[in-house]
């Protein structure tokens, strides 16, 4: 984790949008900037100053975990201590992350400024340390294609363990335990298993619903190493198929192979969506896929960049995302399958390896 280089490109985005400092609050960003992972704390970062701020619960855990920072112990309500954390720095504007602090919280510290008659103004940033989180140092590729080793072997362990008969819930816990035991921290999310109409929803959760013969089932799941994640997803069929199955298993295979050949630096997110999506609707489910091909992923499941059909944001080199087309037909089913991936070079590297087959 090579924290001076992260601070220095923050302190560099500061300083364009003129802005003195910034008090970070989201819990992942906290955790980039500083390696603290504590559940309760700030990060206050000017440009000479880096201080993390928390509570009795983890003063020993942060002195261990962020050497760099000064360590600010919090005491009582934040108007009892905000003014201290300050001190007697000549601040004039104070970034804040206008996508995670709340409005309560906001017009709590505008009240105490305006009671310390200060002429610190705090300004929204938004994005600024998510952007730098999206282009991955080598670390931290390597802790997210470990995560992702461990969720191929975890569909390798499904194809011999899956069958009819089995209720949905009863699969996603036997995958649970499986990733556990091959070592992976508590996972990044909730397993996703949605057999024959349930496959229809994207976000399904597991059910007492009975597998049967011939119908879709798509299994999302992910792993955590380090506290890097991985997501991927795959659609599979106990039996003989019925020619939907067969269509639509095509038509999302070929839509995200394409993608896959033909994503590079620079395209935007959208272009890289419209490769697979232009698959998709000329096979006529235009009205099937209803969510973005794919999303950054490492600290948390979903974070820059954004692959989808409004998205502006630039791939670049050392971006790690998903790609993962779907077709939903609701009262049959669906087919997802999710890849994940990263740029080197310029052009698509594909990480994971589970069969589609």
């Amino acid at each position: 984790m090579n924290l001076t280089n992260r601070l220095n490109k923050l302190r560099e985005g500061l300083a364009g949008k003129e802005v003195d400092a910034i008090l970070i609050s989201q819990p992942k960003n906290r955790h980039y900037l500083s390696g603290f992972d504590g559940s309760a704390g700030y990060l206050l970062i000017t440009p000479q100053k880096t201080i993390l701020a928390t509570d009795f619960r983890y003063i020993e855990q942060a002195k261990i975990q962020a050497p760099e920072y000064d360590i600010f112990h919090i005491t009582n309500e934040i108007a009892d201590w905000f003014s201290r954390l300050l001190g007697e720095s000549d601040l004039k504007k104070l970034g804040f992350e206008a996508g995670h602090m709340t409005f309560a919280l906001y017009k709590q510290l505008t009240d105490i400024l305006n009671g310390m008659k200060s002429r610190l103004r705090l300004v929204s940033i938004e994005g600024l340390v998510e952007s730098l989180r999206a282009v991955k140092e080598p670390e931290e590729i390597e802790f997210i294609t470990r995560a992702v080793e461990i969720t191929d072997s975890a569909f390798e362990y499904i194809e011999g363990m899956l069958q009819t008969g089995m209720s949905e819930r009863e699969v996603a816990w036997e995958i649970e335990k499986f990733l556990r035991e091959k070592g992976s921290q508590p996972l990044p999310f909730d397993i996703i298993v949605a057999s024959g109409p349930n496959a229809a929803l994207p976000h399904a959760k597991p059910s007492e619903r009975v597998i049967q013969a011939g119908e879709p089932v798509i299994i999302d799941i992910g792993a955590r190493i380090n506290e890097y994640t991985s997501d991927m997803t795959r659609t599979f069929c106990l039996g003989d198929p019925d020619d939907t199955f067969k269509k639509v298993y095509d038509t999302v295979l070929g839509a995200q192979l394409s993608a896959l050949a033909i994503i590079k630096e620079g395209m935007s997110g959208s272009e890289a969506d419209s490769l697979a999506r232009t698959v998709v609707e000329e096979a006529g489910y235009k009205k099937a896929f209803g969510h973005g091909l794919g999303h950054g992923v490492g600290l948390a499941t979903h974070e820059m960049p954004r692959l989808g059909p409004n998205s502006t944001d630039k791939l670049a080199s050392g971006m790690v995302f998903t790609i993962e087309p779907g077709i939903y037909l609701p009262g049959w089913g669906g087919v997802r399958i999710e890849d994940m991936a990263v740029i080197q070079d310029g052009k698509v590297k594909v990480i994971s390896k589970a069969s589609k087959s």
